[in-house]
C-alpha cells in the first residue's frame, strides 16, 4: 500500500474511534435513567417473577463496562424483606445498547441481607418466588443467565424447631438457566466461625422449584469436614431425598461442637469417615450399606436418625476387630495407687439425644482387656446409658452382662451386673482388679451399685454383692502347706514362705457383701488335699485397705492326730497387703518359749494386783 494510502487508512481508524468515544460519551446521556431503572426491572421481573423495588440511586457507565448500578435494592415484602442488598450492579450487553435496547448480561449483589423464614407447615417466605420461576420456560434464551452475592449474609429462621442459623461472608456465583434446565451455584461462605467451599448442581432447576423430582449434586470442605452427596430430591409431597454420601473429617467430635451439639462423655469419635447410602424423608435419615471408620475401626452396617422432635440414632453395625480404648481413655478411676479420683463426673452429653445401636464384633479390646466373639449394645434414654454385654468370649471363658450410668442433677448413679463363666481368673481378677494370685477355671459374678458426683463419693455409697467360685485351681505367692508343715516343726521360723510357692486347691469359695463401701467377707473358704483356709472380716473401697482374719490347716489323713492349725491376719493395702501369722500361737507351740509365755500370763494378775492397791503413805516427818 502507497504512502497516501496509509495516511488515508489511519485518518479512517481515527475517525472511528472518534465516533465510538462520541457514543461511549453521549449513549447515557441519550438513555434516560429511568428508563433503564424499567427495562432492568422488568427484565428482573421477566427472569424471577418478582420486581425488585429500587429504592435507592441509579447511575448508568459504559466505561470501561456498561452497567448501571441500583442502590437500596429489596425484593419481598417491604417491612421484612426477602432480600435487600446496599447496591444491585446490572451488566448490560454493549452491542443490544448501541440499538438503544437494554439487557442484562449479569446481576451482581453487594453486601445483601437474605431472609429464609421456614414456618412450621415448612413453607418459606420465598414460595412465591420459586412458583414464579417455575412458571417460566426455562429454554427461551431470553434474560440474564448469571447471579453473582458478594459478601453477603443470610439467617435462615425454623419457626418449628425456634432455631435461627447465620452465614456470613457469602460469596457465591449462581448460574442461572437461561437455555438450559440446570442450575448451579460455587462459592465459600462462614459458619459458625469456619469458612466453607461449597458447590451445588440441580439437573433440572423448573421441576426442583415445582417440587418435582431432580438430581442433586453438593461438594461441601471446610477444615472441620468434607462432604459430598450425589442423588436426587424431591418435595412434594414431602421432602425426600435419596443417593450416596460421603463425609469425612479429622474429628468427628470437633465436628459435632461445631454443629451445635454436645458429644458423649469421656474420648475417642476422632478421625472419621463414611460412605453410605442415604434416604432422607422428612426429619429421619436413614442410612444404608453403611462403611464406616472411626478412631482407627472400621464397621459395616446400617444407621437410623430421627430429627423430628428429640434426636435418636439406631443402628446396627458389624466389625472384625474393634478397639473400645479411645472411649475410656479419659477416665481416671485413681489418681494415684492409693487415691480415688476425686474430679467430678462430666456427662452432659448423655442428655443431648436418643441411640440404640447394636455392635458385633469378632475381636473387641477395652483397655488392657481383650473380647473374643462380642455382641455389645448401648441404649440411651434421656440421660440413661445402659451397654449390655451379649454373651461374649472373655477371658477363656463367657461373659454377659449391663452397665447402666444415669445422670442426675447432682450426681451420677450407676449400677452393674456382670457374670463371667469358665474363665481364666487369674486373667479376669487380674485385668479387672488387679489382683492375680488365683490360677484356675472359675465363675464370677457380680451386682453393685452406687452414687455420686466423683470416683471417690461413689465408693462410699457402693452396695451389693459378689460369688466368685473356682475348682482345682492355685493360688500363687505364698506355699500354705509347706510353710504350716515348717511352722509345725518349729513354730517361731517363718521365713520367707509367706511370698513365695503356690498352694493347690480343689474348691475355692467366697462370696462378699458391700454395704456403703465396706465389703464384708460372708464366705472364704478354700480346700485343697492337703490345707484348708476360712477367712473372714472387711475391706473399705475408698480407703482401699482390708482388715482380714483367717485361719490356715492342715488336712491329716491320720484322724488319731491333732490337726495343725494357724489363725493369720491380712492387713494393709490390698495391692500389696501383709499376711501376719498370729504370734501366740507360734509361742504357744513352742517349747523354747513356752516357759516365757507363761511367765508372762502369771506376771500379768500380779501386776494388775499391784496397780489396783493403794499406794502407801509415806512416814511423817518428826517435829523439831
Amino acid at each position: 500500500m502507497s504512502r497516501p494510502g496509509l495516511q488515508r487508512f489511519g485518518l479512517a481508524l481515527a475517525a472511528l474511534a472518534v465516533v465510538a468515544l462520541v457514543v461511549v460519551v453521549a449513549l447515557p446521556l441519550a438513555i434516560s435513567t429511568e428508563t433503564v431503572r424499567e427495562r432492568v426491572g422488568a427484565e428482573i421481573r421477566f427472569v424471577t417473577g418478582t420486581a425488585p423495588a429500587m429504592r435507592g440511586p441509579v447511575s448508568v457507565s459504559l466505561f470501561p463496562a456498561s452497567q448501571v448500578s441500583f442502590g437500596d435494592v429489596a425484593i419481598g415484602d417491604t417491612a421484612d424483606p426477602a432480600l435487600k442488598a446496599e447496591t444491585m450492579v446490572a451488566r448490560l450487553r454493549f452491542f443490544p445498547l448501541l440499538l438503544g435496547r437494554v439487557e442484562v448480561a449479569d446481576i451482581t449483589l453487594e453486601k445483601p441481607s437474605i431472609l429464609i423464614n421456614v414456618g412450621t407447615d415448612r413453607s418459606t417466605n420465598w414460595s412465591a418466588l420459586s412458583e414464579a420461576l417455575a412458571r417460566r420456560p426455562s429454554d427461551t434464551g431470553e434474560g440474564f443467565s448469571e447471579v453473582r452475592i458478594v459478601d453477603g449474609r443470610v439467617v435462615v429462621r425454623d419457626a418449628a424447631r425456634d432455631t435461627a442459623e447465620v452465614f456470613d461472608s457469602v460469596d457465591l456465583s449462581l448460574a442461572w438457566p437461561a437455555i438450559s434446565k440446570s442450575f448451579g451455584a460455587t462459592g465459600r461462605l462462614n459458619w459458625r466461625g469456619e469458612s466453607i467451599e461449597a458447590a451445588l448442581s440441580l439437573g433440572d432447576f423448573s421441576a426442583a422449584l415445582a417440587g418435582r423430582r431432580s438430581g442433586l449434586k453438593l461438594r461441601v470442605s471446610g477444615t472441620q469436614v468434607k462432604g459430598a452427596f450425589d442423588g436426587a430430591f424431591t418435595t412434594l409431597p414431602s421432602m425426600r431425598l435419596e443417593g450416596t454420601l460421603i463425609a469425612d473429617g479429622a474429628s468427628l467430635r470437633d465436628v459435632l461442637r461445631w454443629a451445635g451439639q454436645k458429644p458423649l462423655p469421656g474420648g475417642g469419635f476422632g478421625r472419621f469417615a463414611i460412605k453410605a447410602h442415604t434416604n432422607v424423608v422428612g426429619g429421619t435419615i436413614a442410612l444404608s450399606s453403611v462403611n464406616l471408620e472411626l478412631d482407627g475401626n472400621a464397621a459395616e452396617g446400617v444407621l437410623t436418625f430421627a430429627a423430628d422432635g428429640r434426636k435418636t440414632l439406631q443402628g446396627t453395625l458389624a466389625a472384625e476387630s474393634i478397639d473400645l480404648t479411645p472411649y475410656i481413655s479419659t477416665v481416671r478411676l485413681a489418681t494415684s495407687q492409693r487415691e480415688w479420683n476425686r474430679g467430678p463426673f462430666t456427662l452432659d452429653g448423655l442428655s443431648s439425644f436418643d441411640a440404640d445401636l447394636r455392635l458385633s464384633a469378632g475381636k473387641a479390646t477395652l483397655g488392657n482387656i481383650a473380647l473374643g466373639r462380642a455382641a455389645l449394645g448401648a441404649t440411651l434414654r434421656g440421660g440413661h446409658l445402659t451397654v449390655t454385654v451379649g454373651e461374649s468370649q472373655a477371658f477363656g471363658g463367657l461373659l454377659k452382662g449391663t452397665v447402666a450410668i444415669s445422670n442426675q442433677e447432682t450426681t451420677v448413679d450407676i449400677k452393674t451386673q456382670l457374670q463371667f463363666t469358665d474363665v481364666e481368673l487369674d486373667q479376669c481378677l487380674g485385668q479387672l482388679l488387679g489382683v492375680s494370685r488365683i490360677e484356675g477355671k472359675g465363675n464370677l459374678a457380680v451386682s453393685l451399685e452406687g452414687s455420686g458426683d466423683s470416683v471417690l463419693a461413689l465408693t462410699r455409697t457402693i452396695s451389693g454383692v459378689a460369688n466368685l467360685t473356682a475348682r482345682n485351681g492355685s493360688l500363687t505367692g505364698i506355699n500354705i502347706e509347706q510353710l504350716l508343715r515348717r511352722l509345725e516343726r518349729r513354730p517361731l521360723s517363718a521365713g520367707s514362705e509367706l511370698r513365695s510357692g503356690r498352694t493347690p486347691f480343689e474348691r475355692l469359695t467366697v462370696r462378699l457383701k458391700a454395704t456403703n463401701g465396706i465389703i464384708t467377707t460372708e464366705d472364704g473358704t478354700m480346700e485343697g488335699t492337703a490345707v484348708r483356709v476360712a477367712l473372714a472380716g472387711q475391706a473399705a473401697i475408698p480407703d482401699r485397705e482390708l482388715d482380714l482374719k483367717g485361719t490356715a490347716q492342715l488336712l491329716l489323713t491320720d484322724k488319731s492326730k491333732e490337726a495343725f492349725e494357724l489363725p493369720f491376719v491380712v492387713v494393709g493395702p490390698w495391692d500389696s497387703p501383709l499376711i501376719l501369722p498370729d504370734p501366740q500361737s507360734l509361742i504357744r507351740r513352742s517349747g523354747a518359749a513356752a516357759p516365757l509365755l507363761n511367765a508372762v500370763r502369771e506376771r500379768r494378775p500380779r501386776a494388775q494386783a499391784e496397780t489396783a492397791a493403794p499406794a502407801a503413805e509415806p512416814p511423817s516427818k518428826p517435829a523439831e
